[in-house]
């Protein structure tokens, strides 16, 4: 993670070496205003979601007349943002640096348990035939395995959907109460859909425990997100 970025956005490392692409995870400071202060981010259309906590996932291959409903984005068209909105929630970013493909996954507890992150590398291959092997992947800040507090409900949507019980761990003081590792089950996903491990690059800061991040858990009333992006310049 690129620590030393002044523009209130974190940056893969890895991801900065390719010359065609622009990304960043941003934190409570960055604004949707200040895409456009950057010089690169003049060419840019924003594209947005009206995220649902769903597994639906849009493949563009032309500019949005209107707000997709939805939780994944995928394109390979240069000068689209797909942006993302989070509070708690894991943003994820994909590159095909191959095919030249991006995708923007949101990965909250529905989501997650509904399998979107991996069934966005399923799409990748179908629609662009790229190979898991040779997709880069970036985890963005979330809530995590220490404050994420959840009820038996969502345990047993995991449990249902296939996901391996140490997930959760058993709240000391609640009954009925679990921590869940939600990274850990978009990370499952991933090598499941056989996306290298070293091909996955992790922002381990929890939103709930620092000043720096919107966090819904922590503050309901903060009704802001931090902005998640990735584009193609060519």
């Amino acid at each position: 993670m690129d620590t030393k970025n002044k523009e209130l956005f974190l940056t893969m490392p890895r991801l900065n070496k390719i010359p065609y692409l622009v990304h960043g995870f941003g934190t409570a400071g960055w604004k949707e205003s200040d895409f456009k202060r950057k010089k690169q981010g003049e060419n840019f259309k924003l594209v947005f979601l009206k995220q649902i906590h769903s597994d639906r996932i849009h493949f563009i291959d032309k500019v949005p007349s209107k707000k997709l409903a939805g939780d994944a984005l995928v394109t390979s068209l240069p000068f689209l943002l797909l942006t993302l909105k989070t509070a708690d929630c894991l943003p994820v970013l994909i590159v095909d640096e191959l095919r030249r493909v991006i995708a923007a996954v949101h990965c909250g507890w529905r989501g997650t348990s509904k399998r979107v992150l991996e069934k966005a590398i399923k799409g990748l291959k179908e629609h662009y035939g790229s190979s898991p092997s040779n997709l880069l992947v970036a985890f963005g800040p979330c809530i995590g395995p220490n404050c994420y507090e959840v009820g038996e409900d969502v345990r047993h949507s995991f449990r249902d959907g296939g996901f391996p019980a140490d997930l959760f761990r058993r709240h000391p003081e609640h009954p009925g109460k679990y921590f869940l590792d939600l990274r850990k089950a978009n990370w499952i996903q991933l090598r499941r859909q056989g996306v290298p491990e070293k091909n996955i690059y992790i922002v381990e800061d929890c939103t709930h425990c620092s000043n720096i991040y919107y966090s819904y858990r922590k503050n309901k009333d903060i009704k802001a997100r931090m902005l998640s992006f990735i584009g193609l310049l060519f």
